[in-house]
């Protein structure tokens, strides 16, 4: 016996099915690109994208103020490779831990390359807070620094301009900024070598470049560790309650639900013309 020719309007039910999850999945991102006012996200493909384009870049002869009051220039540091970071000294949660993993990573880079053998400098950006005697509170308050890491304010004047030549982007957001947690790597020459990004990393991509720099030895310019922490990265976004960068779970699920959608359109479509061919080859038979 033939089987009958499916229903339209079990058709119909699974297109409405379809477009209902497809409603669904549009109001979730809806809602969440929603959730700050515009202009307080910081792209991170496109912070990422102006990290990137950094590299290779001579970085100007800029002014600092050092924790103890002294002015010094970026030149003070030439002759040694620079690791470059930027803090605000008014977060309490992302700045301070990546800036303690960074002096875990330090630590362990001065022990492969030589004690003395590359200078640290921690800039402060959220002028005219980010004073020297609050550096100085910064870095005694969370125990970081030695004598080869400088803590300094930056000079307003020359802030964007030395931001520019690093990299480094922020974006104000009722919790304070949100900006892209990197160390930048700058040769003896004042040239920018490499970008490590993340509140941790793999220890051998910061200290690769490091040894290159320090040793001659040759650091990999790409591998699947720095592939990850990109897509790691990419794949975060500031949550400003926490006052932290979290997992961008509503991406997955858009990425999820989207394709379960279509699949199982596929799937119905696909099944529905089975049937009716079925069904018109019965009643070809039948006839």
């Amino acid at each position: 016996m033939a089987e009958p020719p499916p229903d339209p309007k079990d058709i119909a039910r699974v297109f409405a099915a379809a477009l209902l999850g497809l409603v669904l999945l549009l109001g979730w991102t809806a809602l969440f690109a929603q959730a700050l006012p515009a202009g307080t996200v910081l792209d991170p493909r496109e912070a990422v994208a102006t990290s990137q384009r950094a590299i290779g870049r001579q970085v100007g002869d800029h002014r600092l103020v050092a924790s103890d009051g002294r002015t010094i220039r970026l030149s003070d540091f030439r002759g040694k490779p620079l690791v470059v970071s930027f803090v605000y000294t008014g977060c309490f949660q992302v700045c301070p831990t990546t800036t303690k993993f960074l002096g875990d990573a330090v630590v362990q880079a001065r022990a492969a390359v030589g004690a003395d053998a590359f200078h640290v400098l921690t800039i402060g950006f959220n002028l005219p807070f980010d004073a020297p005697p609050s550096m100085r509170a910064f870095a005694r308050r969370y125990g970081l620094g030695d004598d080869g890491w400088t803590f300094a304010s930056a000079l307003p004047e020359s802030l964007d301009a030395l931001a520019s030549d690093l990299g480094f982007q922020w974006v104000p957001t009722p919790a304070g900024f949100d900006h892209l947690t990197q160390a930048t790597i700058v040769d003896r020459d004042g040239r920018v070598r490499r970008q490590v990004y993340g509140d941790s990393f793999e220890l051998p991509m910061f200290i690769a470049p490091l040894r290159e720099l320090v040793l001659g030895e040759p650091a990999p310019p790409s591998d699947f560790a720095a592939w990850i922490e990109r897509v790691r990265v990419l794949c975060t976004v500031y949550d400003p309650r926490a006052g932290r960068y979290r997992l961008d779970y509503g991406l997955f699920i858009e990425l999820f639900t989207g394709s379960t959608i279509v699949v199982a359109t596929i799937a119905w479509l696909v099944l529905a013309s089975r049937r009716r061919r079925r069904g018109e080859d019965g009643a070809t038979r039948a006839a």
